[in-house]
């Protein structure tokens, strides 16, 4: 399973935050949503997390004092604009591999936290043998482990197919929606409600498509915390997995991280309409909070660098052909008040 990682080593001009600044803003942190997918399978590196690390992960939690969640009480609060609890976290699973039950449930199972798996219909469905079984789905699910889609044949959705028209591409989308809510609403005897969109890629038809279906969240591989501003059709989730992403130094920083929340972005997430746009930025809903001259842009292509501030736009002009198939963009700033680090990520599909 390929995973769309980003670096996210952001320059001190950025983010440089004090120790001291770190432990008294400690208890206003935002909703951090993990995103694992396997467990102590060395053969899979670069989407593995080894079962001590795991361990180690969830140990840090409970002795700092952080709340996990279910992710269905995350999705209420906004819904209903609810205050989100304090040093929350929630813990999400993608695809169901056979090691989440072998290797992370009976960790999770120890320390009582509620968790999330999205599972990949198709691979289950045909008992692959690195996936979970029906009957060890229906087990943990009867244990209080809940079950939610990432799609039936896990396709790259955010790409129109060759030869397809904007009719069969929304008709392609909607069939593989189809089979995998009537798959998982028959094997689960439960309708699911929340849809982590395959490889964390979406453009606004995909976005579109899967509201239609009823479902009341996605859930994305953007990086990033959640605020009560947070769109629960556009749910922010922290990758901890492979060498450097399953690192304590890693797992911590995301834990201090916070949402920058904003109006509009520049481009636009989804597909481009032009591959050379000329500024990437946002419109900053509370621009006063943060420190003058720690605001950047983040392009995958680019790197980071200072964003211009005019008003409540942050940005950065640009004469550069995009090459990729898909860039993140990202605002990041530093908060007058805590020190913290505030970042904003979307995802950019070229031409």
């Amino acid at each position: 399973m390929r995973i769309f990682l980003l670096p996210l080593i952001i320059p001190a001009l950025f983010l440089v935050i004090s120790v001291s600044a770190i432990t008294s803003a400690a208890a206003e942190t935002g909703v951090t949503v993990l995103i694992y997918h396997r467990f102590g399978e060395e053969k899979y590196p670069t989407t593995n997390v080894a079962v001590d690390r795991f361990r180690e992960q969830m140990t840090f939690l409970k002795e700092n004092d952080y709340t996990v969640i279910s992710l269905e009480s995350l999705v209420r609060s906004l819904q209903d604009r609810r205050k989100l609890p304090e040093k929350a976290v929630v813990i999400t699973i993608d695809d169901g591999y056979k090691s989440v039950y072998e290797n992370a449930w009976p960790v999770l199972k120890d320390f009582h936290y509620p968790f999330t798996v999205f599972l990949y219909a198709k691979a289950t469905k045909n008992r692959h043998s690195n996936y979970m079984t029906w009957e060890q789905v229906r087990e943990m699910k009867d244990a209080g482990v809940d079950f939610q889609n990432h799609g039936f044949a896990h396709e790259h959705m955010a790409f129109v197919p060759p030869g397809m028209d904007m009719h069969d591409y929304r008709t392609w989308i909607r069939a593989d929606l189809a089979v995998s809510t009537k798959i998982l609403s028959e094997e689960l005897e439960e309708r699911p409600s929340f849809f982590a969109v395959p490889y964390g890629e979406y453009n606004q038809i995909v976005l579109e498509e899967i509201r239609s279906f009823g479902y009341e969240a996605i859930i994305l591989q953007d990086p990033g915390s959640v605020s009560s501003d947070t769109d629960p059709f556009a749910i922010p989730r922290e990758p901890i997995l492979g060498n450097e992403w399953a690192t304590m130094e890693h797992f911590r920083g995301v834990l201090e991280r916070v949402d920058l929340p904003i109006r509009s972005e520049v481009p636009s997430a989804g597909q481009l309409p032009d591959n050379t746009p000329k500024r990437f930025g946002a419109n900053l809903l509370y621009p006063e909070r943060y420190v003058p001259g720690t605001i950047g842009i983040y392009v995958t292509e680019l790197g980071w660098q200072p964003a211009t501030v005019e008003d409540d736009f942050a940005g950065i002009t640009n004469s550069i052909t995009l090459r990729r198939r898909i860039n993140r963009v990202a605002v990041s700033a530093r908060e007058k008040e805590t020190g913290r680090t505030a970042v904003r990520f979307w995802m950019l599909v070229g031409e």
